[in-house]
């Protein structure tokens, strides 16, 4: 399921996280630890929702997120 934006969100969720934890992210997003280690490992595709709360958390654009903006 390696698609490009799968992996550029993989590596810029991975960035934004810095030095915080998976599991602390998770709690503080609402969503699965779990979920959490399948987009840093390209394993899941986020859904709309999840991209959502993950911009907003973070205040990115959604476009940069997943990597069709820089």
């Amino acid at each position: 399921m390696e698609n490009k934006y799968v992996v550029a969100f993989a590596e810029n969720l991975r960035q934004l996280l810095g030095e915080m934890t998976v599991s602390e992210f998770a709690r503080r997003v609402n969503i699965p630890q779990q979920t959490i280690s399948r987009y840093l490992l390209c394993q899941r595709e986020i859904t709309l929702g999840n991209l959502i709360r993950i911009a907003d958390y973070f205040d990115e654009d959604i476009d940069f997120l997943i990597g069709r903006k820089n």
